[in-house]
């Protein structure tokens, strides 16, 4: 007889579990096992987990202990959810032409396959499991699928990169996460934002902002009644140089509060400690009886348990307090590093990077994606220590691999307040914001730049400054997360980085310009972009003065910046003040420094934008 992975945790013992799991099929097992997203049965007792790197579903028996079956994919899924009767699972394919897959649960056969956007994460069914809502990451909006007919009926536009979604208790809203602020970066509140979106009228009801600095917004839950959303995502103070990195004055981990009903922000509260950051929280879910509230850190490798009801009442409190009285003596939570003293433990992992978490059984179940485990930790037990199980044979780490762990970790980082990832999420892109490096002395903040192609295109930063990657990644190690590390970790994350390769555009049709986009192709040669811009990587890696900023920054040379990819990079120019590419060209190009464009037609710059954001 088995015993239960419940009965081995409660007495603080957790066996080694063989999995006697069959291979999805020889190349699969050769794939890293890289957990990202899960979600748990109706009744608590299993778990399916979506495993990126692998292509499948693993379905995990929380009594057991261990995985029972796996059921392949055709691509690498996304986000997860289940029909209201817990019989069918829905899984998004994570591609340029993006479907999001029908699973029947009993027989594990992949029922149906519905077309929607580029590159579909999370999912949500809706309308007593009549409607599945897909968003669409890098289309920008969400699609909405009758499930009767197995059709796309309409798609409904949020913000900027939609990464999470969760619908009310009520089934009336539905909450979009957009992972990055739109806009220009100059323009405060530089921040991501909430859609809340009206299921039955199907409309945008309201973009709720989150407060400035937000970007990296990752995950969403719901309080038990249904009142209240809690969103996590980083809090830059990109206002400060990065010098300022210790007690949280540069990034800090942070959970946002939205008032379902009212469509409105309520507040945020820190998830850092005074000299100890919490970097990267990704996962969040509550406990069906609304006592806590959990939160995964990607970077720390840790799981908040956090009181929710205290939550709300210091939360309270706090309004109360400064509706009183306006003085500097009341630190709001948004800055209070001591918010959640006394509220709150910090749970230790013993896998690597955990991401998507969910509260089921009375335990909070985290995925962690780097070490191919499930992370568990009894809800119930007050001095409880998180255990984490194998889901199935990892293959040891490339180079590569390891560079990609070390990049989204911030433990080695002083006081563990940010990784390189909180900079560049998903894949060494961008953040939206601006930073001051000292590189040109203090209060010159530039746009954080997409690290792809950074291997292949010397010298990096705006100015040039690092003669090449390599220099940079050392200097970002010594003067961002102010450590000394191996020679070794640096060399990873190198080989990391080299291996990132551009994604389509959205711009695309089928693959191939579309035919404004050729137009735009002939504008590009006639403007004489590629003068600068040139092909493969569409930069000369060369520096000009190209008249953009205040001041002596309009005297200042900066870096031709590569152009491929540039759809996804918003916003643009040195110090982000061209919210898009036709802002650039109309605003923001003085002298014709960025193409000789005055003299074109509007029709003339429409293609020239499309063959551009084509690129």
């Amino acid at each position: 007889m088995k015993t239960p992975l419940f009965s081995l945790l409660r007495t603080g013992v957790l066996l080694a579990v063989g999995l006697t799991v069959a291979r999805v099929s020889a190349a699969e097992s050769a794939k890293y096992l890289s957990p990202e997203s899960l979600v748990a049965a109706p009744d608590g007792k299993r778990l399916y987990i979506a495993d990126v790197t692998g292509a499948r579903i693993q379905v995990f028996d929380l009594q057991a202990g261990r995985v029972t079956r796996e059921i392949g994919l055709p691509g690498s899924p996304g986000g997860l959810a289940l029909s209201p009767d817990g019989a069918r699972l829905y899984v998004s394919e994570a591609a340029v032409e993006g479907r999001a897959h029908e699973i029947d649960l009993k027989s594990g056969r992949l029922l149906r396959h519905f077309a929607v956007g580029h590159t579909p994460t999370a999912v949500s069914v809706g309308s007593g499991g009549k409607t599945l809502f897909v968003c669409n990451r890098f289309d920008d909006d969400v699609s909405i699928v009758d499930l009767a007919s197995g059709k796309e009926t309409g798609r409904l536009p949020v913000v900027r990169e939609p990464v999470a979604a969760g619908l009310s208790r009520d089934g009336a809203r539905l909450l979009v996460v957009n992972q990055l602020p739109s806009g220009a970066a100059t323009a405060p509140p530089v921040a991501s934002a909430v859609s809340i979106l009206d299921v039955k009228a199907r409309k945008v009801v309201k973009n709720v902002k989150l407060p400035n600095g937000s970007t990296g917004a990752r995950g969403i839950a719901f309080s038990p009644d249904g009142k209240f959303a809690y969103v996590t995502h980083v809090l830059a103070r990109y206002g400060l140089p990065t010098t300022q990195l210790d007690r949280g004055w540069v990034a800090t981990s942070a959970v946002s509060v939205i008032d379902v009903a009212g469509a409105r922000y309520i507040d945020t509260f820190l998830l850092d400690n005074v000299m100890r950051g919490a970097a990267n929280p990704w996962g969040i879910d509550c406990s069906a009886d609304g006592k806590w509230l959990c939160v995964t850190h990607a970077g720390t490798h840790e799981v908040s348990v956090i009181n929710r009801a205290k939550v709300h009442e210091k939360l309270d409190a706090a309004k109360k307090a400064g509706a009183e009285k306006s003085s500097g003596a009341i630190v709001a939570p948004v800055n209070d590093l001591a918010f959640l003293v006394g509220m709150r433990k910090r749970v230790k992992l013993e896998g690597n990077g955990p991401r998507g978490l969910v509260v089921a059984g009375g335990m909070a179940c985290a995925v962690e994606y780097f070490s191919g485990t499930l992370a568990v930790l009894d809800l119930a037990v007050e001095r409880a220590k998180a255990k984490s199980v194998s889901l199935g044979d990892q293959k040891a780490m490339s180079q590569a691999r390891r560079g990609e762990m070390l990049f989204h970790d911030a433990e080695h980082c002083f006081q563990q307040w940010l990784s390189c990832a909180t900079c560049h999420p998903t894949d060494g892109r961008v953040d939206a914001l601006n930073w001051d490096l000292l590189l040109d002395g203090v209060g010159n903040p530039k746009n954080t730049k997409s690290l792809l192609h950074s291997h292949q295109t010397p010298p990096t930063t705006f100015t040039g400054a690092r003669p090449n990657a390599e220099a940079s990644v050392r200097a970002g190690i010594r003067f961002i997360e102010f450590v000394v590390r191996p020679e070794e970790d640096a060399a990873a994350i190198d080989d990391y980085l080299r291996t990132l390769g551009p994604v389509a555009s959205p711009r695309l049709a089928n693959g191939r310009l579309s035919a404004a986009a050729e137009r735009g192709k002939e504008v590009y040669r006639k403007a004489e972009c590629a003068r600068c811009h040139r092909a493969p990587y569409h930069t000369d890696q060369l520096t000009h003065r190209v008249g953009t900023g205040k001041g002596r920054e309009k005297e200042t040379p900066f870096v031709t910046p590569s152009l491929t990819e540039c759809w996804r990079t918003a916003p643009y120019l040195h110090d982000g003040s061209a919210a898009t590419i036709k802002d650039m060209l109309l605003k923001h190009n003085e002298g014709d420094a960025h193409g000789k464009t005055s003299g074109l037609t509007a029709k003339e710059i429409e293609d020239l934008v499309e063959y551009v954001l084509s690129l």
